[in-house]
């Protein structure tokens, strides 16, 4: 594997994504760099502004199995991570397994469920295993999880746990598009009362397990100098002194912008990292790491304005 082949790897999967979803680069490119380190990714959006259709679009690129959960407030943990259920046909108890069990896993409107049942997923996705009855099972080294959910604002929804959100590496914010977009995607989805399958488009999947796997080992070998090591915690301390900023990052999170520094620069077809790599990812993967004070909202202050001073003050390495 060598950086020409990850470059036509990453221009096929946009050019397959492209025949569905008008826009959004920013958050494929992200995508591709949480595929490319092993990251799971939150997709954050309004209704209709097509989260779902997106990370369907992306897992139809990727030669691996794929498997959706559609969160609703009764759901318990079993229904995601399965359970024994007895059979009294061999009076034993048989393994069912649920949906977790897969490759690519859409958690679609994740927080539209309680804490207790968003939790079953911290093992998955912290270990890509699960246990079941003081069993462990193993999940794969390609288990992915692309999540989406609604604004907290919004009614039905309960808020994410922070150890859940520590285990994403992005939290990707899907706005409206702008004029032109919106123009085109109503050009080219309006004849659909309903959200159209990906199958009707032609989307082909372009990277392989074998390739992924080459992929990810030559990111992971992609050198991070001293220097930018020290940036990187620069920036995550710099989380925990703000004055506007009640709990800062923790130390995965520092490992976690190492990780995706790497696999981004490759994404972007370089062999080195660069401090604009980690100037890029900085607020994508740090806004759900942190808590904001009281202050702070009384004072129009945001966390992705109190993370963007915090690297505009932080001295990058030249």
């Amino acid at each position: 594997m060598d950086l020409q082949l990850i470059g036509d790897i990453v221009k096929a999967v946009k050019s397959e994504i492209g025949k569905v979803i008008i826009g959004q680069e920013e958050a494929i490119e992200l995508m591709l760099a949480s595929l490319l380190c092993g990251g799971h990714v939150l997709l954050e959006g309004a209704p209709g502004t097509g989260k779902t259709f997106l990370v369907q679009s992306f897992a139809a690129c990727l030669s691996l199995r794929f498997g959706r959960i559609q969160f609703t407030p009764d759901m318990m943990p079993g229904d995601i991570i399965g359970s024994n259920l007895f059979d009294f046909r061999t009076n034993a108890f048989v393994l069912t397994k649920g949906p977790v069990f897969t490759q690519i896993l859409l958690a679609d409107e994740i927080n539209r469920t309680p804490p207790k049942t968003q939790a079953s997923l911290l093992q998955a996705m912290n270990e890509r295993q699960v246990s079941i009855d003081n069993q462990t099972y193993d999940l794969g080294d390609e288990f992915m999880v692309a999540a989406t959910q609604n604004p907290i604002e919004q009614q039905g929804t309960y808020p994410l746990p922070e150890a859940q959100l520590d285990r994403f590496l992005f939290k990707l914010v899907i706005d409206y598009p702008n004029l032109e977009e919106e123009r085109e995607i109503v050009r080219r989805h309006g004849h659909y009362s309903a959200m159209p399958k990906i199958s009707d488009f032609g989307v082909n999947p372009v990277i392989s397990p074998e390739h992924l796997a080459a992929a990810r080992g030559f990111a992971a070998s992609v050198r991070l100098s001293d220097a930018l090591v020290n940036y990187i915690v620069d920036i995550i301390r710099g989380t925990r002194r703000h004055q506007a900023i009640e709990t800062g990052a923790s130390t995965r999170a520092a490992n976690m912008m190492a990780a995706a520094s790497r696999a981004y620069a490759v994404a972007s077809g370089r062999d080195f990292v660069i401090p604009d790599d980690i100037k890029r990812l900085a607020v994508p993967l740090l806004r759900h790491r942190i808590v904001m004070t009281a202050a702070s909202d009384i004072e129009g202050v945001t966390g992705d304005g109190a993370l963007r001073d915090i690297v505009d003050q932080t001295e990058a390495p030249r």
